[in-house]
């Protein structure tokens, strides 16, 4: 399995490999690459796919401190595009990878084709948030995820993905990969609930960008999608019906089709 060294910590991907355009693909809290498996399957014959693991999540190496911060993680992508020469390079982010392709897209834009933001928020998490959250990461670091995965499920995904007898053995699937999470996960989640918003600077972005929000969303609602619509000149929204905050998991051939019909028009 590949790994990079960036800033101080080793990162896992996963690379479909060719000769086509770089898609890179960054992960939601609480996840990995892994989230990406069908997008990587339809894009692959057209682009090289690669998904990696944020700093401690995932594959990926834990460098311990208190909280990985969004920063940090940003500084990461741009070392990670840098090294491997993928850029420019199409980007996808869902949540937390959403908050890092921002960033780049307004920052470094050189490093960048385009964008897609699914599931995503520009803003710095809402106050009635943190205190719930603050809780679940202090179960979380005592007694380890699995416990509380039971909570965390309504939160990333939606009723009717919950609700589907014929998705009972995806929902164990999630269930287990989340349970399995290290108790140093909590890293990342402090980083995430503490993490600066950067609507202030969607403004600059000029490249193309595609928004992307699962109607059922309850984390990062299709009103925080609209406004990073409205923020970015000229980016487009597209909500996916019966989808929650993990859309790219829920509706795989919805997310894959608009993100192939957002890339046709940008050209490689």
């Amino acid at each position: 399995m590949p790994n990079f060294r960036a800033n101080g910590v080793t990162l896992h991907y996963e690379d479909s490999g060719g000769e086509g355009t770089p898609i890179v693909f960054s992960h939601g809290l609480l996840f990995s690459g892994a989230m990406f498996e069908a997008q990587a399957r339809a894009l692959s014959p057209r682009f090289r796919c690669i998904r990696y693991d944020h700093r401690g999540q995932g594959q990926s190496e834990d460098p311990g401190g208190r909280a990985h911060t969004v920063e940090e993680c940003y500084a990461d992508a741009v070392a990670f595009i840098k090294a491997l020469a993928l850029g420019p390079c199409h980007f996808v982010g869902l949540s937390m990878g959403g908050f890092v392709g921002m960033r780049l897209a307004s920052r470094r834009p050189e490093l960048l084709r385009s964008l897609v933001v699914i599931d995503s928020s520009a803003d710095a998490e809402p106050k009635e948030n943190i205190g719930r959250y603050r809780l679940l990461t202090a179960v979380a670091r005592w007694v380890g995820i699995a416990p509380i995965v039971s909570r965390v499920m309504p939160i990333l995904f939606s009723r009717t993905f919950l609700g589907d007898p014929s998705r009972q053995a995806e929902r164990a699937r999630w269930r287990r990969f989340l349970g399995a999470n290290r108790r140093t996960i909590v890293r990342a989640v402090l980083g995430v609930i503490e993490r600066e918003g950067v609507a202030n600077e969607l403004a600059a972005i000029r490249l193309p960008t595609l928004v992307i929000v699962g109607e059922e969303d309850v984390a990062t609602t299709p009103e925080k999608a609209e406004r990073i619509r409205d923020l970015i000149r000229g980016a487009r929204l597209v909500r996916i019906v019966a989808a929650g905050h993990s859309s790219s998991i829920e509706q795989p051939e919805a997310v894959s089709a608009a993100i192939a019909d957002f890339l046709a028009t940008v050209g490689n």
